[in-house]
């Protein structure tokens, strides 16, 4: 990504800072630091202030932080990252630093408070998460990508799946093509059959594919750092009156999140429009998730789409919509799609069929 993307980001932080009448922000989590600077390694954070802005890491990343950090003063040493803040960052007394509370731990607040006694340590929440909800053209360019490699692979395994194969060798299967064509997968598939498909977040095992069994696959390729995801949920060798039933809802359900998610609703009643006709259809106890999540560099970001939620969808959130059935010892579908919020409805990414599929 350009520098000018990095300095807008920069831009968009201060001036939330500013509204929140703090001087700046020490940033310890992995997944903002990256947002913030282009540091993909394992071990930095970074302070931001209205007049500087200080990455730190240790000699492991003294290269690679040359080489991606974008428009931070770069500290690298062996000494802790609040030493190297303490001896290289002039910070002014009562200056007003927010720190993120729900990613430090007691003892790093003990030692931050510890080391700055001048400092008046504030805590945050979601101010970097809410900024980066919202995508610029180059995340965009990037999400569509990793969806176009999930679609590709999926259309390429779909063929394997035959009665005997088992759940595990597709999910490598599925792994492999996502590391030859982009970044790997965006999280461990998920290939569920048979009873094993009312589980959600099912581990792929040794189960082979019998006749008569949903297949429930979500998996997804992760491209220059952000997460695609989708689901679709086949069947092998018949489709028996209850398996159309079943399936039917689930894909009218997904269509009406589709249909009805726009900038300016609330995800609470984003995810009523999935959830309502499945209670409608009389299956709403088994429809035990939301209806969806945001996408970016990680597989699981704000907003979430559940009745629980207080947030909003705005242009260009990236979000799913994954309306599902689970009936326990008999099986499940999910169907899931990602898109990219709009003014007036949002843009579907994936190209992948959503009509049932039947496999020999």
């Amino acid at each position: 990504m350009s520098d000018l993307i990095y300095s807008q980001r920069l831009d968009r932080l201060t001036a939330s800072l500013s509204e929140q009448n703090l001087d700046g922000i020490y940033i310890t989590n992995m997944t903002n630091v990256r947002y913030m600077t282009g540091f993909t390694g394992s071990a930095g954070s970074c302070l931001v202030t209205m007049d500087n802005q200080y990455f730190f890491s240790d000699g492991r990343y003294l290269t690679q932080s040359k080489s991606e950090v974008k428009g931070f003063n770069r500290i690298i040493g062996n000494e802790a990252h609040l030493k190297m803040m303490s001896k290289n960052c002039d910070l002014s007394d009562g200056i007003k630093l927010g720190f993120e509370a729900d990613f430090v731990s007691v003892s790093l607040f003990n030692n931050m408070k510890k080391q700055f006694t001048h400092v008046n340590w504030e805590k945050t929440s979601r101010i970097i998460e809410e900024l980066a909800a919202v995508k610029d053209d180059t995340e965009l360019d990037a999400l569509r990508t990793a969806v176009e490699i999930t679609d590709q692979v999926y259309k390429e395994v779909l063929p394997m799946i035959k009665v005997g194969v088992t759940e595990k060798e597709i999910a490598n299967e599925l792994s492999f093509r996502y590391r030859a064509y982009g970044d790997g997968e965006a999280y461990s598939p998920i290939v569920a059959t048979g009873a094993n498909s009312a589980l959600p977040h099912a581990v792929s095992g040794d189960r082979p594919f019998e006749k008569g069994d949903f297949i429930v696959i979500d998996a997804a390729a992760k491209y220059a750092g952000y997460h695609a995801d989708m689901t679709r949920t086949p069947v092998v060798g018949e489709a028996t009156d209850r398996h159309r039933e079943i399936y039917e809802i689930v894909k009218v359900s997904q269509q009406k999140g589709l249909d009805g998610v726009k900038a300016g609703l609330s995800c609470k009643d984003a995810d009523a429009l999935t959830r309502n006709h499945i209670d409608g259809a009389g299956y709403g106890e088994y429809y035990i998730h939301s209806t969806g999540h945001g996408l970016g560099l990680e597989i699981h970001t704000m907003p979430r789409l559940s009745s629980m939620s207080t947030d909003t969808l705005q242009e260009n959130y990236v979000v799913t919509i994954e309306p599902g059935i689970y009936i326990p010892e008999w099986g499940g579908v999910r169907i899931e799609d990602d898109v990219i919020i709009q003014k007036n409805g949002c843009e579907v990414l994936n190209q992948t069929s959503k009509e049932l599929m039947i496999l020999d």
